[in-house]
């Protein structure tokens, strides 16, 4: 206890997951979503996926209650703004025109991965402790403690949003499209939901890639196949090398995702003359089934929508889950009954001078995405909705 009687609270970065148990870890993050469980971090570190070497230098967080680990947060140092999916560049390039630098920066979130979830894994006795300024001010501390320039944390539930609210603090939104399975047993218990008009377009596009030859195989867990493994890879990294950039990830990130989560992990695969044309990769967890990655060698008329996401909800249906986030971005997910969902991010700027002009940014973006947002509700495909907002 401090003199006052108040609780102490200290938060000291490591340089690896390492240096945090696996049960210390997964006490906090538990094991429902796939990617803060300690075995999907470790992946991405020991694959070499998250390094300095590749801007991503682990700075995970130990906070301790009066000397007792009473949570971890997921974080790390940045030294680009590539593979977070809430875009920086703009205030990067401010910085930089006014001689000052934007990195490093302390970046609170799963890499490469865009789905919400708890960030701060804190014991309920911390969280009942904790207060919006505390956490903005101990964090802010820490950011300037790491020789960082602002903090942002990405993606938070609910539970960490009520924690992170606070007038003045930067608050973004973005906006996505997720699926949601009201009870049905079968694809076409969902297409029964549907307008007539969009009915018979899923039902077209899904004829289009039977027409062409092709059928799907799921793959899951240990009894996969390394053959498959090896596929996937190729087409995953397809999808980056058409745009000419390098995967984020490796071979050996994935051959350790099968190894350390088999339980959590699916892949489909589009097969055309007894040959595998595409996959797509999903991670299952708790009441969520996440689309992650997905790539192709040869284009083939729609696809794509059904291996990432007509596929998905055939298992998300089969495996009784109520979501399914297939990732970010989004139009053509909204005619094939995925519904927009506003995504958070809280962002902590040091300087005085960006901070004020960052919070006009915000302001401003958030008023367009609730209007494009609201837009997007009007134009769901369903006779009758409730809303997931």
């Amino acid at each position: 206890m401090t003199e006052t009687g108040s609780p102490e609270l200290t938060i000291q970065a490591t340089r690896s997951i390492r240096e945090i148990s696996p049960d210390d870890w997964n006490r906090f993050a538990g094991s429902d979503i796939p990617f803060l469980r300690h075995d999907f971090l470790l992946a991405l570190e020991e694959s070499g996926s998250t390094t300095a070497a590749t801007g991503w230098s682990p700075s995970h967080l130990m906070v301790y209650l009066n000397d007792k680990l009473a949570g971890v947060i997921p974080a790390y140092l940045k030294t680009h703004s590539m593979g977070e999916y809430v875009f920086d560049w703009a205030w990067a390039e401010a910085y930089q025109r006014y001689g000052m630098g934007y990195y490093p920066k302390l970046l609170i979130a799963v890499p490469f991965t865009p789905c919400q979830g708890p960030r701060l894994l804190f014991s309920e006795e911390l969280r009942r402790w904790m207060t919006p300024d505390r956490i903005h001010q101990e964090l802010d501390a820490i950011t300037g403690g790491l020789d960082a320039h602002s903090w942002h944390l990405l993606f938070p539930d609910t539970r960490d949003q009520e924690l992170l609210a606070m007038p003045g603090a930067l608050h973004r939104v973005g906006c996505q499209f997720h699926w949601y399975n009201r009870g049905y047993r079968t694809f076409d218990d969902f297409l029964a939901r549907l307008t007539s008009r969009k009915r018979k377009a899923i039902r077209k596009e899904r004829r289009m890639v039977a027409e062409q030859g092709i059928t799907f195989r799921h793959f899951s867990g240990q009894e996969m196949p390394d053959h498959v493994l090896s596929a996937f890879f190729v087409f995953y990294q397809a999808t980056y090398l058409k745009r000419g950039q390098r995967p984020y990830l490796n071979k050996e990130f994935f051959q350790q995702l099968k190894e350390r989560q088999p339980e959590q992990l699916h892949i489909i695969m589009a097969v055309k003359d007894e040959q595998m044309i595409a996959g797509a990769l999903f991670l299952s967890g708790g009441e969520t089934l996440y689309g992650r990655y997905w790539g192709c060698l040869e284009e083939f008329s729609h696809l794509h929508f059904e291996t990432c996401y007509y596929q998905g909800i055939e298992l998300a249906i089969r495996q009784a889950l109520t979501c399914f986030d297939a990732g970010a971005q989004g139009d053509h997910k909204l005619i094939r009954g995925f519904e927009p969902v506003i995504t958070h991010s809280w962002h902590g700027v040091l300087h005085p001078g960006f901070r004020e002009a960052i919070a006009r940014f915000t302001r401003e973006e958030a008023e367009q995405v609730m209007a494009y947002a609201e837009d997007a509700l009007e134009a769901l495909p369903f006779r009758h909705v409730e809303p997931n907002q």
